[in-house]
């Protein structure tokens, strides 16, 4: 998909995508927008309608929500986390001394804060999930840094992988990590406590989605006794 600006927001975008979803018979659908900070509610009424489409019309799909940070607005945020997905994901990708380059605009603080915020909003009802990629010049140090901060913001799900270069107009790759250090940031990142990790050189963010809802149990995992005990 090229860049672009959208020109318009689609009122029968949502009915289209629950029944693609009915069609196909899917059992964990991600769903995820281009940012749209051009509109009022940065997109959230898409995100709301999708959702509630997909519970309509394919009631067995799990529902994983894969958000931009609505600048840091709350009210967008807990009007897509009212609809209880199953998972709130929200991508910080780099790490924090990264932004100005990688993600130029964005601020790690501010991700975090959306990533805690949809958690302390959805309870145990709602898995909150983050990815962060690998070979931009980020240290090992500095990842675990980044992991230790999620972890601080009630991220459950983490996903880690190797950056791979779209087109020679995209940021170079400084180097690729070794499978071995996949392996040792995976270890680092379920001792920090994040209940479900997936680390590996082609790791995305929807790598094997659906296997870390069937893992999780609402009302008895560690994180839900974590954020009720504030």
């Amino acid at each position: 998909v090229k860049t672009g600006k959208p020109t318009w927001d689609d009122p029968l975008e949502p009915a289209r995508v629950g029944r693609s979803v009915a069609r196909m018979g899917l059992r964990h659908a991600v769903i995820t927008s281009v940012d749209r900070d051009d509109l009022p509610d940065y997109g959230a009424s898409a995100f709301v309608g999708v959702i509630r489409q997909i519970r309509k019309q394919a009631p067995a799909c799990k529902v994983e929500v894969l958000t931009p940070d609505f600048r840091g607005a709350e009210m967008p945020l807990a009007k897509v986390v009212a609809e209880k997905p199953d998972v709130f994901n929200h991508n910080v990708e780099v790490v924090p001394r990264l932004y100005p380059v990688a993600r130029r605009g964005s601020k790690f603080e501010r991700s975090c804060r959306v990533l805690r915020t949809a958690k302390e909003m959805g309870g145990d009802e709602v898995v909150t999930k983050s990815g962060l990629m690998v070979g931009l010049g980020e240290s090992f140090d500095e990842m675990v840094d980044a992991l230790g901060t999620l972890r601080e913001h009630y991220v459950q799900v983490l996903t880690i992988g190797q950056y791979l270069r779209p087109t020679k107009e995209h940021l170079p790759i400084v180097r690729y990590w070794h499978p071995d250090e996949f392996e040792e940031l995976e270890r680092v990142a379920y001792e920090l406590g994040f209940e479900h990790v997936a680390a590996g050189p082609l790791v995305r963010s929807s790598y094997h989605a659906d296997e870390h809802v069937a893992q999780h149990e609402p009302g008895i995992g560690p994180m839900a006794r974590e954020v009720a005990s504030g």
